[in-house]
C-alpha cells in the first residue's frame, strides 16, 4: 500500500524485453535507501516487486497483465517516473491509500495554468469514469490528487506548484498517457449500492 506521496523522479536505466515480461531498472537514490529484494515499490503509480537492489538502482520484471493496463507497455530508457516506497504502518497517510493495482490508461486531453495552478483534464474509459466523483480521490501516475472537475469522458485535476515540480506530472502534455487508479473506497461503495439495488 501507497500513500500517492511521491518521495522522488526517478529514471529508467534499461528496459529488457523477456518473453512476454519487461524487466525494469530504475535509478532511484533515496527510494533505493534501505530498499531490498522482495520489497514494493510504486513506479508511475504501479507495484512492483524489487528482484535486485543495489545503491541507487532498483530492478523489478513486469508481468503481462500489467504491462496490458498500464504505460509501463511504453516504457523506454530515460523516462523519468514517480517512485514511492510501500508506507509502514506507523506511517502518516498525506494523499489517500493507493494499492498500486491500476485499473487503466487515462490520455491527457489539455493542461491550462491559471491561478497559480496547473489544471490537467484527462480522458479515461467510462468504466473508470464512473468511480471518478467530483471532490474525491483519484491516483494520476501514483499522485493523490483531488478530482477538481468532470465533464463529458474527462475529469480534471488542479496541481499545486510543489506537486508540478516534484512529480512527473508538471511535465505532461497534451496527449501523454498516465496510469489511473481508482479511489478503492469509491469503488467499493459504488459496486456494493449496485449489488444492493
Amino acid at each position: 500500500m501507497f500513500t500517492g506521496i511521491i518521495e522522488e523522479i526517478g529514471t529508467i536505466a534499461s528496459v529488457q524485453k523477456k518473453g512476454g515480461c519487461i524487466r525494469l531498472a530504475v535509478e532511484a537514490a533515496r527510494v533505493s535507501e534501505g530498499t531490498k529484494m522482495g520489497d514494493s515499490v510504486s513506479v508511475d503509480g504501479v507495484c512492483l516487486t524489487v528482484v535486485e537492489a543495489g545503491p541507487g538502482r532498483l530492478v523489478f520484471d513486469v508481468v503481462p497483465q500489467t504491462i496490458g493496463l498500464s504505460t509501463l507497455k511504453a516504457a523506454r530508457r530515460g523516462a523519468r517516473v514517480n517512485c514511492e516506497r510501500a508506507m509502514k504502518a506507523q506511517d502518516r497517510i498525506g494523499g489517500h491509500i493507493v494499492s498500486g493495482h491500476v485499473d487503466g490508461v487515462g490520455v491527457i486531453r489539455s493542461r491550462r495554468m491559471t491561478a497559480g495552478q496547473k489544471t490537467l483534464w484527462i480522458a479515461v474509459s467510462p468504466s473508470l469514469l464512473k468511480y471518478i466523483f467530483l471532490r474525491g480521490s483519484v491516483a494520476v501516475d501514483g499522485v493523490s490528487l483531488t478530482v477538481s472537475g468532470r465533464r463529458g469522458g474527462c475529469f480534471s485535476v488542479s496541481l499545486i506548484p510543489h506537486t508540478a515540480v516534484a512529480t512527473t506530472l508538471g511535465g505532461k502534455t497534451s496527449g501523454s498517457q498516465v496510469n489511473i487508479e481508482v479511489d478503492m473506497i469509491a469503488r467499493m461503495s459504488l459496486d456494493s449500492a449496485q449489488k444492493g439495488s
